[in-house]
């Protein structure tokens, strides 16, 4: 089933729209507070079909999931039982948000960097941040250098890699789309039980 190359190639398509930057800054946002879909998926394509513009797109990134981060940070610390409680419910996240807030007791500014750098839902750490009322401002350092250093290694693999890249993805991305999802499904199954 040729899902994932046809989900490549229109998002390839779309990459090049004068309002795609938009779109990858609100997704970076979205993704920091409520939105379980990364802006790694739309970054990587962005700076494929356009690497002179890499590191601004990575910059961009950064910055819109970092006011994200600190939008779930508001949602934690002054919406918990209206709109965060909620959230991790849709999730089915509580087991994990409760290990997120124990992390947060142990290891506070290096929870959020490793957060943000890791393909863990960051949302998770930026709303039980707001809840234990982590400090504004080592929470935003570690959210900027975490999801700094994770979109700017996207961009410079995708820059690096360029055309051989592109190629590779190209003739592989069904067989890792799929492999990502059986993944997916797995850890959902083993993380849930």
């Amino acid at each position: 089933m040729k899902l994932f190359s046809r989900l490549y190639d229109w998002t390839l398509r779309w990459s090049g729209h004068p309002k795609a930057s938009w779109f990858l800054a609100g997704l970076g946002f979205a993704e920091s507070s409520f939105f379980p879909v990364p802006p790694d998926v739309l970054l990587a394509p962005m700076v494929l079909a356009r690497p002179e513009r890499g590191w601004w797109l990575a910059a961009l990134t950064t910055v819109a999931s970092v006011i994200g981060g600190l939008f779930g940070y508001l949602i934690g610390l002054f919406l918990y039982q209206e709109v965060a409680l909620p959230l991790i419910e849709l999730y089915h996240a509580q087991a994990r948000f409760d290990q997120v807030k124990t992390w947060f007791d142990d290891y506070g500014f290096w929870i959020v960097f490793l957060a943000g750098f890791s393909p863990i839902p960051y949302k998770l750490f930026t709303i039980s941040a707001g809840v234990v009322s982590l400090a504004v401002v080592p929470f935003t350092l570690a959210s900027l250098v975490g999801r700094g250093a994770r979109f700017f290694l996207v961009a410079g693999l995708v820059i690096w890699g360029g055309e051989r890249l592109a190629t590779f993805l190209r003739r592989w991305v069904d067989l890792i789309g799929w492999i990502l999802v059986a993944i997916i499904v797995v850890l959902f199954f083993f993380l849930r039980g």
